[in-house]
């Protein structure tokens, strides 16, 4: 029975990350549609289901490889803002992030030093604020 299945996938595409993602969405999005007895999340759902298995056994190589690797690049963008977000929200608990009113650049200020004179070191400009 090996034999046979390693047979018929010969010359397919497989399983990739873009396809295991659709696949683990499709399922979470059938949960879903039960509890909320949702015909239309049904339907989305079983569309995620078929185009998974659809990838999968694709013999289109390289529109599958080129799907996956824009895939890839969407959720590195992600990840990179979230992980910015994540630094960003650490960092306001000692720190204020100001703009400089000239040229628009993020300044982080420590806090606790009172009004004090902000120095742009992109555009120079000079501005007050308190910290």
């Amino acid at each position: 029975m090996r034999e046979k299945f390693v047979r018929f996938m010969y010359g397919r595409y497989g399983l990739d990350q873009f396809s295991r993602t659709l696949s683990f969405a499709a399922i979470g999005l059938m949960v879903v549609s039960t509890f909320v007895r949702s015909n239309i999340l049904y339907l989305v759902s079983l569309a995620a289901f078929i185009y998974a298995y659809f990838r999968v056994f694709s013999k289109n190589h390289a529109k599958r490889y080129q799907e996956n690797q824009k895939y890839l690049q969407t959720m590195a963008k992600l990840r990179e803002r979230f992980g910015r977000f994540k630094s960003t929200t650490a960092q306001r608990k000692t720190h204020h992030i100001y703009k400089c009113p000239v040229c628009r650049q993020k300044i982080r200020i420590p806090r606790g030093k009172g009004k004090i004179e902000i120095t742009c070191p992109k555009c120079q400009a000079k501005f007050i604020k308190r910290s």
